[in-house]
């Protein structure tokens, strides 16, 4: 799984040719999740509310290029990296 950012230990990834609907995977400790790039809720999994909150900051300020990298991955393309939070 492609690693597109990390910020705060907080691991962003994408899969190529994923399942519908755009989303990406995140990872922070033990916990894990999926979220979904139009509306930034959570899809599957579940993250402290600290951690989703910078999620949902970070996928917010970068949603455009978060679907740019979901259309590549169904290409089977190289994604490119996020800036992280700061």
């Amino acid at each position: 799984m492609p690693e597109i950012s990390r910020f705060f230990g907080i691991i962003i990834a994408m899969f190529h040719a994923d399942h519908a609907p755009p989303h990406f995977h995140v990872r922070y400790s033990e916990h894990k999740a999926l979220i979904a790039i139009e509306t930034l809720t959570v899809l599957r999994g579940s993250l402290s509310p600290r951690v989703l909150g910078m999620v949902v900051e970070w996928g917010f300020l970068h949603r455009e290029e978060l679907l740019e990298n979901w259309r590549l991955g169904r290409r089977e393309a190289a994604l490119k990296k996020i800036p992280p939070l700061e």
